[in-house]
């Protein structure tokens, strides 16, 4: 197998600080006639340099899908630019073997006054492709995007939805040698991140590459057979998926910040609201930092609740979930046994769970309150998300696969013969 992208000490570094704009003539003759002045001091004060990526090397074979993850100004957008050809390094290599369709941000590569079709032949024709290979394929980038009453109205008048899908369409559908798609998924809802991960592992199953970047630890996993890790503009991990995920989030849960409530007042739901949740917050009690939980440790959450009355309530849970909408954990109150008094105004419930058995990933957390005559005060569905961190089998070196595993003994014995 051939490596397609080859990346040598590559860097980029930018200037600190914008230069001015003059808003009136006033502020133009002032600029004027300070000038000298500023070019003295100018002199004797430059503005700092900073790096956004520095001595980066790797390769990527034809085939593979790269996850690339951490925090925001990492460094990971200003690569993607650099292998897309938008920015020229500062220092390094990066050579590319083949056609590159690059998905970097909304509407990336539109011109807004261009009709959805107008853009399609554009965007095919950036890439080297001839009209009849464009036509080929045109009836499903809008079938995947779901736009084609729009298709020929000027995409400036498109929602971020439309224009995120159309994007996304054109780019994983025009068969490019190499696919870049950046936080694709932060736009759209869970059927369309789903159609996307779909189309990416499409390509992959194809023979191309795919450069993947998000902060969706569950999509990640699930597609990239290999994840690098970014900090601070350096490359500081390689390899399988869930060991640079449980760095990652390791490392992220040394830099959460204290523990503080999360509040769900303005948070979307359903319910009578005679009773409803307000705040809600969660912790480790093994350690007492919040921000984050072991993968096989135990996990609390605290929530706030009003109630307009006293009342018995006989139902409540908190849910954990996979970013798909998968179900992973429901923890029932009715199921126990249980009831909980709530008085006028605000109450304060806690909810333990002793072990969670997650593997290392960011999941979704929602919360329902009720009654057993079928009535719902509240319903909040995701409420938030947590981050789940470690490898639960650090000694061995093995990352379970999936979103959970369960402690289980296994044993080899000799067959005796009875049945």
């Amino acid at each position: 197998m051939k490596a397609v992208i080859a990346v040598g000490d590559l860097g980029k570094r930018y200037r600190v600080g914008q230069r001015r704009r003059h808003v009136t003539l006033r502020d133009a003759m002032v600029a004027a006639a300070s000038a000298p002045l500023e070019r003295l001091r100018g002199a004797r004060r430059q503005a700092p340099w900073i790096w956004a990526l520095r001595h980066a090397s790797f390769e990527v074979m034809q085939g593979e899908v790269l996850g690339l993850i951490g925090r925001n100004g990492a460094g990971k957008s200003t690569l993607l630019k650099i292998l897309s050809r938008v920015v020229e390094p500062t220092e390094g290599r990066a050579d590319i073997r083949g056609r590159i369709a690059s998905l970097l941000e909304v509407g990336t590569g539109f011109h807004p006054e261009l009709t959805g079709r107008e853009n399609i032949y554009l965007n095919g024709a950036i890439l080297g492709m001839r009209k009849a290979e464009i036509d080929r394929t045109f009836d499903e980038i809008l079938a995947f995007a779901e736009t084609e009453r729009f298709v020929d109205t000027p995409v400036k008048h498109y929602s971020s939805g439309m224009y995120t899908r159309l994007a996304f369409a054109v780019a994983a559908h025009l068969e490019p040698d190499i696919l870049i798609v950046d936080e694709v998924l932060a736009v759209g809802d869970g059927a369309f991140q789903r159609k996307c991960l779909g189309r990416m592992h499409h390509v992959a199953r194809d023979g191309r590459t795919v450069l993947f970047v998000s902060h969706n630890m569950d999509a990640v996993r699930r597609l990239c057979s290999r994840v690098m890790l970014l900090r601070d503009g350096q490359l500081v991990a390689d390899g399988e998926p869930g060991t640079v995920i449980a760095r990652y989030l390791a490392q992220e849960s040394t830099q959460s910040p204290p523990d503080e409530w999360i509040p769900l007042a303005a948070t979307s739901r359903r319910g009578t609201g005679e009773a409803r949740f307000v705040a809600a917050r969660y912790s480790s009690l093994e350690t007492g930092f919040a921000g984050y939980a072991h993968s096989d440790g135990p996990l609390t959450f605290f929530v706030t609740i009003e109630s307009d009355i006293a009342r018995t309530v006989d139902s409540m849970a908190v849910k954990l979930s996979s970013p798909s909408g998968v179900t992973l954990i429901n923890a029932e109150m009715m199921a126990l046994g249980q009831t909980l008094g709530l008085k006028p105004g605000t109450n304060r419930a806690r909810i333990a769970i002793r072990q969670v058995h997650l593997t290392p990933g960011t999941y979704d957390v929602g919360l329902w309150l009720g009654d057993s005559h079928g009535r719902t005060f509240d319903h909040l569905d995701p409420a938030f998300s947590i981050d789940v961190v470690d490898d639960p089998l650090p000694r061995f070196g093995v990352t379970p696969k999936g979103n959970g595993f369960v402690p289980c003994c296994f044993q080899v014995f000799q067959d005796d013969g009875v049945a």
